[in-house]
């Protein structure tokens, strides 16, 4: 006898139904990103569809009392077995329709550190689209690598609370106060990546008021063409760093 476990067909195809809040802000976003719109409806309901390379995303109508800011809307995962090629098509679109990479509020697309193995991008109406890269340890060390110390250990809690908690907040806590403990007597490149990290940070969640002083301090260290490389590859947008460690020429 044939049951119906046996009439499924393990060819299924998962469309995520994000929320939301502004139709046109949602059209003008992926569109500057490269996305094909296959759906477009505003009334009576909210439903748009949209396709890139391999990946859909459909939305639908929002709750009323929304707030896009909190971003905690929802979103899904994107498993792919390149993440970086993601991220620079991603920030080229951006570049190339906004004159700049969305670091800060909604829309923006999180940093990504060479080797890592994940990015997220925020929506207008603060769904999280978290790219993650097929293979991805299994396990993680939250709270810093034990085999770390000092400031590298700071920088590597950082890391987790960034890429694998979208915790930026905590983030930024972290490196402001393992910078002030470790600071001093850290190799030059790890203050450097704080400091590039918190800049970073800073501008992300619209509070810049420290930023040129701690780009002064950037600018003050003795690093080599590497070593600046390193540094700049660790921002979401390098070009945030440029008044204090501008690109070689």
């Amino acid at each position: 006898m044939t049951t119906n476990e046996d009439r499924v067909q393990p060819n299924e195809t998962t469309v995520p139904l994000l929320h939301c809040v502004s139709p046109e802000e949602t059209l003008a976003f992926w569109r500057a990103l490269g996305f094909e719109v296959t759906y477009e409806q505003t009334k009576p309901y909210v439903y748009l569809a949209f396709c890139w390379s391999g990946l859909h995303l459909h939305y639908g109508p929002a709750p009323k009392d929304l707030d896009p800011a909190k971003e905690n809307t929802g979103g899904c995962l994107v498993m792919v077995d390149a993440v970086a090629a993601y991220h620079a098509a991603f920030t080229d679109a951006m570049r190339g329709a906004y004159g700049k990479v969305l670091v800060k509020g909604q829309p923006r697309i999180t940093r990504y550190r060479p080797g890592a193995s994940r990015f997220t991008l925020i929506d207008p109406s603060g769904n999280s689209i978290i790219f993650i890269q097929r293979g991805e340890p299994a396990e993680l060390e939250y709270g810093g690598s034990k085999r770390l110390q000092g400031l590298a250990r700071v920088l590597d809690n950082a890391r987790i609370l960034r890429e694998f908690k979208t915790d930026d907040r905590a983030a930024f806590r972290a490196l402001n106060s393992g910078l002030r403990r470790h600071g001093d007597g850290a190799p030059v490149v790890e203050q450097a990546l704080a400091l590039a990290g918190l800049i970073d940070l800073s501008i992300g969640l619209g509070e810049p008021e420290r930023v040129p002083d701690w780009g002064t301090r950037l600018q003050t260290l003795p690093l080599t063409a590497e070593e600046r490389e390193q540094v700049r590859a660790t921002v979401a947008d390098p070009a945030v760093l440029g008044p204090w460690l501008p690109e070689a020429s």
